[in-house]
Formats: C-alpha cells, sequence, structure tokens
C-alpha cells in the first residue's frame, strides 16, 4: 500500500512541559486537553462563557493538574502560551487568535495536533453535504473487511481520540485507518495535516455566518489536498465543476466519481449499473438496488464511498454489504412516524439550501416542507423548482422567515408558524394519507435551539405525541 501518513511525528519529550492553551471547553477541546495531558504538556483551558455544565469539567481538569479559565480576561493566558490549540467553534478571525498571531505564537487547530501523534492512514471527507454519510460508510466497508477503524472527526468523536495513550490500555492499540469527517472551520487551521485519501463531495454556498466570502469557504475546503503528494489520492466529484477547479493544483493521484459522465479512473453510473474502473487494479460492476439509501446524491456518497473502499482493498463483498446497511443517521432523512397515512421525515441536518433540496429530490410523494431558523446568506430561490414540483405547502419557522417568505412566498401556499409545534400543528391541517411532512430547515438552529441535534429531537417529540 502507498505511504500513508508523512505528518510529522513529534517524540514524547517534545511536548514534556510545553505551554498549550486550549481555546474551548467543547468536547474537541477536551479530547485536545486530554491528549496534551497524557504527553506531560502544560494545559490551560480557556473558555469565553460561563455555563452551569462547565463547573464540574473545572475541577475535574484542575484536579489533573490543568489551569482553567472561564469568563474573564483571557489576553494575559497568552503570556505563557507556546502554542494555542482551537477548538472547530472558535474562528481564525476572533480576536484573541489575532492577539496570539502578532505574538508570533503558533495556533493550530485540533485535527491538526491529532495528526502529528498519528502514525496511520488518514481518510479526510469534506465538502457541503453528505459528509455523514459518506464517512460512516467507508467506516463501515473497512470494518466489514476485517480492519480496526476509528470513524469520527466532525461527525462526533474528536480526531484527538483516535491517537494511543501512553496512559489508558484500552486505548493502547492503534487503528488500521482513521476515517474523519472534516469542517472548513477546522481544516482553516491545519498545517501538516495530510490525509492519505481526501474526498472532496461537493461545494455549494454555506456559512456565510463564518466564512466572510464564498471564495474564503471554498478555500478553507480546498486544504484538505495542500500537503498530499502523489503517493496520495484524491476522491472527487466529477459532475462538480467548482470542485474539479479546486483540485486542479493538486499533487495527489486523481479518483473521480460521476452520476452522468464516464470517468477514466473511479466509480461512475451508467443506467442501473455502477461501474468501477482503476487502471491497474481491476474493475466491478454494482447493480443501483444495492444502495439501500435514498435519492440520487445518496448513490453519488455511495461512489465516493465505493472509490475509497477499492483503493484500501476492500471486497466487493463487504462493500455490497456495508452498502444495504448504511449504518443510520440520526437527524438525516429519518424517518420519525407515519400517522393517519402521513410520513413525517426529520432533516434537522439539512443546515443549508443544498442539503434542503437535495432532501426534496428524493421524494416522490406530495411534500409539506417546513422550512427555516437562523439565517446562513443561503439562495432559497433556488429551492423553486423543487418546490414547484413536489411541495404542496410551506411552512417557515425563526429568524430566516421573513426573507423566505419574500423569496418563496408566492410560488407556493406559504404560512408562518410561532414555534416547530405550531409548524407541525399546521403541517398535518395540510397533508392528506399519502404525503410526507419534511423538516429540512435550510438554515442553522441557534435562533431556537442549542444545535440541529436538540432541533431533532424537539420535531421528533412533537410528533411523537401526535394523537
Amino acid at each position: 500500500m502507498e505511504e500513508a501518513n508523512a505528518t510529522s511525528v513529534f517524540t514524547m519529550n517534545s511536548w514534556q512541559e510545553m505551554n498549550v492553551t486550549v481555546f474551548g471547553m467543547g468536547r474537541s477541546g477536551q479530547a485536545a486537553a486530554d491528549l496534551l495531558l497524557d504527553r506531560g504538556s502544560k494545559v490551560t483551558l480557556i473558555e469565553e462563557q460561563s455555563r452551569p455544565e462547565l463547573d464540574e469539567l473545572k475541577q475535574a481538569y484542575e484536579q489533573r493538574g490543568a489551569r482553567i479559565c472561564i469568563g474573564e480576561s483571557l489576553e494575559a493566558v497568552l503570556s505563557q502560551a507556546e502554542l494555542i490549540v482551537l477548538s472547530p467553534g472558535v474562528s481564525k478571525n476572533h480576536h484573541l487568535v489575532q492577539l496570539a498571531g502578532q505574538r508570533n505564537i503558533p495556533v493550530i487547530g485540533e485535527i491538526e495536533l491529532a495528526s502529528k501523534f498519528l502514525q496511520v492512514p488518514i481518510i479526510a471527507v469534506t465538502g457541503t453535504n453528505g459528509k455523514s454519510t459518506t464517512v460512516r460508510l467507508i467506516g463501515s466497508m473497512l470494518e466489514k473487511s476485517g480492519k480496526h477503524v476509528f470513524v469520527g472527526g466532525n461527525l462526533g468523536l474528536p480526531l484527538c481520540e483516535a491517537v494511543p495513550r501512553s496512559t489508558d490500555s484500552s486505548k493502547a492499540k492503534a487503528y488500521d485507518y482513521v476515517v474523519a469527517e472534516v469542517s472548513s472551520f477546522q481544516l482553516e487551521s491545519i498545517q501538516q495535516f495530510k490525509p492519505w485519501i481526501s474526498v472532496l463531495l461537493n461545494v455549494t454556498p454555506d456559512h456565510l455566518d463564518r466564512h466572510a466570502t464564498q471564495e474564503e469557504y471554498r478555500a478553507a475546503k480546498q486544504r484538505v489536498f495542500e500537503n498530499q503528494t502523489d503517493q496520495d489520492w484524491m476522491v472527487i466529484n466529477a459532475d462538480d465543476p467548482l470542485v474539479a477547479q479546486m483540485a486542479s493544483g493538486s499533487h495527489a493521484s486523481l479518483c473521480e466519481f460521476s452520476l452522468h459522465q464516464d470517468v477514466a479512473q473511479g466509480v461512475f453510473l451508467q443506467g442501473n449499473m455502477i461501474h468501477a474502473r482503476f487502471p491497474g487494479r481491476g474493475n466491478l460492476d454494482l447493480d443501483r438496488a444495492a444502495i439501500s439509501m435514498r435519492g440520487q446524491h445518496n448513490v453519488a456518497n455511495a461512489m465516493a464511498g465505493i472509490s475509497v473502499g477499492l483503493l484500501c482493498g476492500c471486497s466487493k463483498d463487504a462493500m455490497v454489504k456495508a452498502l444495504q446497511n448504511v449504518p443510520t443517521f440520526e437527524h438525516a432523512l429519518e424517518s420519525v412516524r407515519t400517522w393517519q397515512g402521513v410520513t413525517f421525515v426529520n432533516d434537522s441536518k439539512g443546515t443549508n439550501v443544498d442539503a434542503t433540496l437535495k432532501a426534496l429530490l428524493s421524494f416522490e410523494e406530495p411534500v409539506v416542507l417546513i422550512l427555516g431558523g437562523k439565517d446562513k446568506g443561503g439562495d432559497f430561490t433556488l429551492l423553486l423548482e423543487a418546490i414547484q414540483r413536489g411541495v404542496k405547502g410551506l411552512l417557515v419557522i425563526g429568524e430566516a422567515a421573513p426573507r423566505i417568505l419574500s423569496e418563496l412566498g408566492e410560488q407556493v401556499s406559504t404560512s408562518c408558524a410561532t414555534s416547530l409545534e405550531d409548524a407541525v400543528s399546521q403541517a398535518v391541517a395540510l397533508a392528506s394519507r399519502g404525503d410526507v411532512v419534511l423538516f429540512s430547515p435550510a438554515c442553522s438552529s441557534f435562533d431556537m435551539f442549542q444545535n440541529y441535534h436538540q432541533r431533532g429531537l424537539e420535531f421528533k417529540r412533537v410528533v411523537q405525541e401526535l394523537s
């Protein structure tokens, strides 16, 4: 197999007694702090806002020798910092990060920290939509091929948790592969992070609430290729011109996947058959029916997964088993309940316009769509054609409601709802037997909820209580 990961690997001694500040006490920050403490670093954990749940964490980390700074002036922390590790939720434009730059203090992200210790092949999957599904599918293919696999990153488990620990025998065994979902927030703070296989699924407008421009967003995504060599691979979507453009300067070997055209090296769809062509590595032919997931976008995700599976030497049998039993992902086209002939689908993870468009195109049944949340700057008019084709009623909620009404309100029966519960109630009145009530917000959750997970749980609670 090709060289897996040439990222610099630090020795134990290089981290001993190093003063490292970890910015953010969420799951990524905790994982980074745990790794650093294990390696003997002097760790300071900082958080801008005090929250009740941090009290217990503060006590636990102080008992392990870490310093904790919460809700106080943080500039003084930089006086001793030799390195700053950012959690994904902290922007590189934060004033403290800018101040660190002025003082020549290195700033890296959590995935960069993890990569300095990982000595196994890293498979990094990025894109605007489909990352979590593809990562889980790849992980399942590798596991069914008998491999010991870490699946995480932006998906859930921070990458630092993949690093074998010297003080924890349960984490002492190295994985065969690390499969990581990586976001633009994580990629913007890398230095030497280098996947053996990078996967770029698609790029559509998103995260204008974090990135100043779409060009900045694309530049962050593009960094997944930055440190790859000709011993590495990139798997890209041949149907997305932006993706092809972003990959054009990469040194990695090219593998493409496509729903609409043949590719010289990679995986493509022709009629109801999926064909994989890898000169020198063999071919594979697979019936489209082997894919259990709904929607053409998931066929594309599956082809990306097949590409990685073949590069890793997975058997056809292992890949087919994975494709037929794709691990379900809560809040992503999740069927919640069929009540009085109406199917309720939770797609709370649809946090941008393109995700909602793909969700809509997955249904042939008439749809009542619940849309809205915190506006991320997406173009809602991109939903017009799909709405005119299959949506019988549109219910809007949240901060983005006025703009959604302005852009879509004349195209379909549209109403505002005061809450998610009110939206479900109105959807029930609009829907008939055989219809789908689809909750796919195309917005983030932060105007009304802590995150998309809490928002999805609330939708499911309301639907389950219908009687």
